[in-house]
């Protein structure tokens, strides 16, 4: 070994670059191979002691040795590089007595390499200093710039300072205008004075070393590219920090009204107000107004749309004239989906009818009527004078989705090497309930037909896997890994013991002693539904090892779990033929999974289960007969803001089920359960719903809590299950409605589309309790574990869909909750005879945030449907005094529920 190998190899940098030094290029070229050789041995195992000490040399070294700036850039931006990489000052100065051309060379294609590379800006920097060539601009090069400047405690001066003395300092500020995601990154220092981008900018513009024009015009070019909340936030802030003047302003009215019309909300108002101070000082044509106004008022900010209505008003005030192009601009908005909006609107349309000049804009402004609701449809009606705003009824016609068909599972891969292709897929995807039943009955059918052949398909699958290496290098063993804790934590775990198991690296006695005594440990509500899941999986494997099935009894028929009973005596008789002894564990799960709602189909197969002569037929033959699934007692609970579901005892679960399945029989109660789990992930819910697929209401019972912390305590992705519950069979009792419930009320966007699905999903199959529903949204918001703001998406979202009835029969039910707790009379300012006991009126009558919005969406439905009837307590908040959008929208659905 050479000295320069040797030194590379212990890490001693200093002799590295002091034996380079001395080199020609012709023997530093020489030795570049072994470098090389290293390289890849390093990477083998890159994070011993060893490596992370060699690599700083490997990489200096192997940059000084290569003459290509090609190949030089590579190296220096490599991945495995990139932990322990050699310092920017070493490394400028292996490559300081290489020619400027080639130097710039490798600083630009280091500076085109993406911001995830990581190349370090001091050493781009370095090579541009060194070279001379023009400063590159890439997002990589200026993010890196954008960090050095930014860290300022490291010397002592401000983020103005440093700009000022740097020499690239126009480029880079042009650039910084064009880099994407780049607003994180400037808006991390202050936000003002002289550490604070904008301000920092916005100075060096007013000083002259940046041109005014060309920044303003790259910032208003930004602000209309769009792109991340930072970047809105940051270019806006620099907008306003240069204070454009009114003739600055004035030569840009595309730009304004473009985002005025398409801008985020913050950008768009600063956009809007520009344009109404050049409006009313009489700088904007009346066309460009009308222009902006249709823009603004399609918007669903129902801010900007007010704000643009105040503004069509004052102009309306000062120029009669301009009524014929500004009134059909504004009447625009009687379209909006906010009835505030639309009155807003009218009023405005009222006050200023008298300045129209022309039959075709009174024609405008009738059709355009025909857009609002139905009071405000007569309403202006009388006042604009014409009757063609009145239309004929149209029949309502509720448009629900169809019901979802359930699919057929496929049979499993017929060849081996398409079986490992699924099982890697699930591996890295843990898919559906379908796709994993599919690929565990292809494991479980091609190591009982030829091993080998599995084992040699499977070899890509599980070449990667930490536990399946030749030598031992973790202190963890696979047998550790799926035993240790909580055992196994997903379906794509147990697929993985499988594979295991396959391969050898799991013990015999691990095996048989997690199929004796199990893995689960703890004893929350859902560690029935996991034993359940547990037991079938360590079988399954314990039999791969010692006798291996044939195939598995309980692979469903259809993606939902269940099983068709002629498909399951079929299964047994081929047992019975090729003498294979039956699983427990697969049997269990089988009976669980067999459909006995179709009486004559389950009759029929009970029949030939019996003529088997064997001891499973005779089993099944009376799982059977027995008719459908016994159900136990349901009870509601409350604890604290929650209201949560209790069940009794299942007796038909309680007996000739394995040990590990009778815990599914046993009572829920959430006093006795321990609420804190390890069952933090969604992946196991869908698995858990086909377990019991013809029960999902024993299983929504024990997922309830979780179900409530979408709602009560914000969490995310917890009622991402919702539509496959919707989906599955049995009863929609309490605990499902409740888990809908509280998934319309969720936090975040995604949960509660999931349970508006679900919604959907329950009514088209005609299994929807809206009254029950609705009242358990009304208590579930009177108790706080749900917000109505919240609520109001969901039913938007719903009955935007067509669901309008849906929403109507639901929320009926809602809205008497809340309005019962409302003042008796709000004219006289009397007690609440339906709150808490004698509370005042001022007490009492707060209502909660958001009512107003849901009773909004309650008239809206009960517009469309032509509901009739009276609502309880809907009359007290409409007789109520004042103006307030509560009363003006209790007034509303008043109206529309006694409309002749």
């Amino acid at each position: 070994m050479s000295s320069l190998m040797e030194a590379v190899r212990t890490g001693r940098t200093a002799e590295v670059v002091s034996l380079l030094d001395g080199m020609t290029d012709a023997e530093r070229r020489a030795v570049f191979p072994e470098l090389k050789a290293l390289r890849k041995e390093l990477r083998a195992d890159q994070w011993t002691a060893q490596a992370r000490s060699a690599y700083p040399t490997l990489h200096a070294a192997g940059t000084a040795c290569q003459t290509g700036a090609a190949g030089v850039a590579s190296w220096l931006a490599a991945s495995d590089m990139r932990w322990w990489p050699a310092p920017p000052g070493v490394l400028i100065d292996l490559l300081g007595d290489r020619s400027p051309g080639w130097l710039g060379d490798v600083a630009h294609r280091l500076a085109e390499r993406p911001t995830s590379s990581r190349v370090p800006y001091e050493l781009m920097a370095g090579l541009v200093r060194l070279s001379g060539c023009p400063v590159p601009t890439t997002e990589a090069y200026v993010h890196g710039w954008v960090e050095h400047i930014g860290h300022v405690w490291q010397r002592g001066d401000t983020i103005l300072d440093r700009l000022r003395k740097d020499p690239h300092l126009a480029q880079l500020a042009a650039a910084l205008f064009e880099t994407n995601d780049i607003g994180s990154r400037l808006a991390w220092t202050a936000d003002e004075g002289p550490n604070s981008w904008t301000e920092a900018l916005a100075t060096l513009t007013t000083d002259g070393v940046l041109d005014r024009k060309a920044t303003v015009d790259a910032c208003l070019a930004r602000l209309l590219r769009g792109g991340p909340a930072a970047d809105h936030r940051v270019f806006l802030r620099m907008l306003r920090a240069l204070a454009l003047t009114r003739d600055e302003e004035r030569e840009h009215p595309a730009e304004w009204l473009a985002l005025a019309s398409d801008a985020v909300s913050v950008v768009a108002a600063h956009a809007q107000s520009v344009l109404a101070s050049l409006a009313l000082d009489g700088e904007l044509t009346t066309r460009q107004l009308a222009e902006m106004s249709g823009a603004v008022l399609f918007r669903t900010e129902k801010k900007l749309v007010r704000a643009q209505l105040v503004l069509l008003g004052k102009v309306l005030a000062r120029d009669a004239s301009a009524a014929d192009e500004l009134l059909p601009a504004a009447a625009q908005a009687f379209g909006h989906e906010d009835s505030d909006v639309q009155e807003r609107a009218l009023k405005l349309v009222e006050r200023h009818a008298g300045k129209v000049g022309t039959a075709e804009t009174q024609e405008e402004l009738a059709c355009a009527a025909s857009q609002l609701i139905p009071t405000l449809r007569m309403r202006a009606a009388r006042s604009l004078g014409v009757s063609s705003v009145a239309s004929e009824p149209v029949p309502y016609e509720e448009v629900l989705p169809p019901a979802p068909e359930p699919v057929r599972l496929a049979p499993a891969p017929e060849s081996a090497e398409e079986l490992a292709e699924e099982v890697g897929a699930l591996l890295a995807s843990d898919d559906d309930v379908a796709a994993f039943e599919r690929a565990l009955d292809g494991l479980v059918r091609h190591a009982h037909r030829d091993r080998d052949v599995l084992l040699e398909a499977l070899d890509p699958v599980v070449a990667r896997r930490w536990w399946d290496g030749r030598e031992q290098a973790y202190a963890y063993s696979a047998d550790d890994y799926f035993t240790r804790h909580h055992g196994l934590i997903n379906a794509a775990h147990g697929l993985e013991l499988l594979l295991a198991t396959l391969r050898g690296k799991v013990l015999t006695t691990t095996l048989h002693k997690a199929l004796r005594s199990g893995t689960v440990t703890s004893d929350c509500g859902h560690s029935p539904l996991t034993r359940a899941f547990e037991a079938r999986i360590w079988e399954v494997a314990y039999r791969i090892r010692t006798e291996p099935l044939p195939f598995l009894l309980s692979t469903p028929t259809w993606g939902t779990g269940l099983l068709e009973p002629d498909e399951l005596v079929t299964r047994l008789d081929e047992y019975r033929q090729l003498g294979a002894r039956v699983s427990k564990a697969d049997f269990a799960q089988a009976l669980l999974r067999v459909r006995r709602g179709d009486r004559a189909v389950a009759e029929a197969a009970a029949e030939r289960a019996a003529a088997l002569g064997t001891a499973e037929g005779t089993r099944v033959a009376g799982w059977l007969t027995a008719g459908a699934p016994a159900a136990p007692a349901y009870r509601r609970q409350t604890s604290g803001d929650r209201i949560l579901v209790e069940s009794g005892e299942i007796a038909e679960l309680q007996s000739d089920l394995p040990a590990e399945f009778r815990p599914l029989g046993r009572p829920v109660s959430f006093v006795q359960d321990r609420r804190h789990c390890w069952h933090w992930g969604d992946g196991m819910r869908r698995h858990w719903l086909a377990l019991l697929p013809e029960q999902r209401e024993l299983v929504a019972v024990r997922m309830l809590r979780e179900m409530s912390s979408v709602a009560v305590d914000d969490t995310r992705g917890d009622a991402e299950v919702l539509p496959r519950l919707a989906e599955s069979g049995g009863e929609a009792g309490d605990a499902v409605h409740l888990a809908v419930a509280y998934g319309l009320g969720a936090r975040h966007p995604q949960d509660r589309l999931a349970a508006v699905d679900a919604l959907l999903v329950l009514a088209a199959r005609g299994q929807l309790d809206g009254a029950r529903m609705g009242a358990d949204l009304g208590q579930l918001m009177r108790r706080g574990a749900l917000k109505p703001s919240r609520l109001v998406e969901s039913a938007r979202t719903a009955a935007a869909t067509g669901a309008n009835a849906t929403i109507w029969g639901m929320l009926r039910h809602t809205l008497p909750v809340l309005l019962a707790d409302l003042a008796t009379d709000g004219a006289t300012g009397g007690t609440a005879s339906g709150g808490t006991g004698g509370a005042t009126a001022t007490a009492a009558t707060a209502p909660p945030r958001g009512l107003a919005a849901l009773v909004a969406v309650a008239a809206e439905c009960a517009e469309r449907t032509g509901a009739r009837g009276e609502l309880p307590h809907l009359a007290r908040t409409a007789d109520r005094r004042g103006s307030s959008r509560l009363v003006a929208q209790a007034r509303r659905l008043r109206s529309a529920l006694t409309a002749a």
